[in-house]
């Protein structure tokens, strides 16, 4: 039976059949049991209990493939060190980074890790996003990372909201294990990542291989270990350096690398040639003021793009996609094709997930946006402006917050 039809709206498929952005104009879409039943043009639309649109754009919902969405603190006195010239480097060899979120999340109950968990989920629905990707990280220990975890899925289980897609990150070695770092990979390897696979607690594991973080023997080892117990694999590499983690990447069939300021043309090649998906994080790499992705070259090449927010307390305290999509396509000179499929198909691909998420096609999860707008250019260029009308997933509107 019909349950709901979206009509006289500028649909933006992103479905691959259709080709570029699948727009179709004066658009017409059937809901059923959660999925698009039915999609075209609106004079061929079934009757049904009907929201006319008035020729305003609807597009998949949002997908941010790459968050570091569950942590405790803030650290708001780094941006002014940024502001004030510090790198990022310089920031963290002097207490600050990624360690100084740490004390405040190891000390943060579960219920608090929540609660600032769902605060977050709720801003990012309300930006348009109805799949995000959530990591562990800020804790650095087998117990804590396996407690992040846990705490994200109590988050999936209990509301509504976004749906989240969890993922177990290496994030580096913690200071007070420097002196036996050998012994902490080997517990990441031997004792974290099966347990994560035998609890369910996530989907991929992902390492940050990079100046300061894990080395490319390192990754080599923990990924392994995530394939050998049925775990996809992600990598954030070439941030500050380029160590060819994309060619150790595409010889494990990963879902995708992240960042990729640095990275050259054989990491490149190997990217394309496995077929794995180069996420974007504009954000970040702005507010560290690094030099951009090899945007061109990926292009030629052929590899899919995707762009995230990569919301996390340092360099990009972000929920809102749609400044993602702005900075891609001013900072990173990506067209508004790319951007588009950046935060829609392409980053659904880079989490591995199927079954249409991130478009608008028959069998697809009923997982929309109406926008206060009619172009899909409107979104990055009026990037301040809160054009997110009504979000819904799983042909459910979400509740305002």
């Amino acid at each position: 039976m019909t349950e709901l039809v979206i009509r006289d709206a500028r649909i933006m498929t992103c479905d691959p059949a259709r080709g570029g952005l699948g727009v179709i104009d004066n658009g017409a879409m059937v809901v059923a049991d959660g999925h698009v039943a039915w999609i075209g043009d609106a004079a061929d639309a079934p009757q049904g209990r009907a929201i006319e649109l008035a020729g305003r754009l609807v597009t998949p919902g949002l997908v941010d493939c790459h968050t570091h969405a569950i942590f405790a603190g803030d650290r708001a006195n780094e941006f002014a060190m940024r502001a004030a010239g510090k790198s990022y480097l310089e920031i963290a060899a002097a207490g600050g980074g990624i360690n100084a979120t740490l004390g405040p999340t190891r000390s943060a109950t579960d219920e608090e890790l929540i609660e600032l968990l769902e605060s977050r989920l709720d801003l990012v629905l309300a930006h348009g996003t109805t799949t995000i990707e959530v990591k562990s990280g800020y804790d650095l220990t087998v117990e804590g990372e396996l407690r992040l975890l846990r705490c994200v899925a109590r988050s999936s289980q209990t509301r509504g909201g976004p749906r989240i897609v969890p993922t177990l990150l290496a994030h580096l070695v913690p200071p007070e294990r420097r002196a036996d770092r050998d012994a902490f990979v080997r517990e990441l390897v031997d004792q974290l990542v099966p347990a994560v696979a035998r609890e369910q607690l996530a989907t991929s594991v992902d390492v940050y291989c990079d100046e300061g973080a894990f080395t490319l023997d390192e990754t080599r080892a923990i990924l392994g270990a995530a394939k050998r117990v049925g775990l996809a694999v992600r990598g954030h590499v070439g941030q500050f350096k380029d160590l060819g983690a994309a060619q150790l990447l595409a010889e494990l069939g990963a879902l995708s690398g992240d960042h990729l300021e640095q990275i050259d043309d054989a990491g490149i090649a190997a990217l394309a040639g496995a077929g794995i998906v180069a996420v974007m994080l504009p954000g970040a790499c702005v507010q560290l003021r690094l030099p951009i992705p090899p945007i061109e070259k990926l292009r030629a090449a052929g590899v899919a793009m995707a762009i995230a927010s990569d919301l996390n307390p340092g360099s990009s305290y972000c929920e809102a996609l749609p400044i993602q999509l702005w900075l891609a396509t001013t900072h990173y000179g990506m067209t508004l094709d790319e951007a588009w499929l950046g935060v829609t198909r392409h980053a659904a691909k880079a989490l591995g997930l199927a079954d249409g998420v991130g478009t608008l096609a028959v069998g697809a999860p009923a997982d929309f946006v109406v926008w206060r707008c009619e172009d899909p250019a409107a979104v990055p260029y009026r990037y301040g402006a809160p054009l997110v009308d009504e979000v819904y997933v799983a042909g459910e509107p979400a509740p305002p917050r």
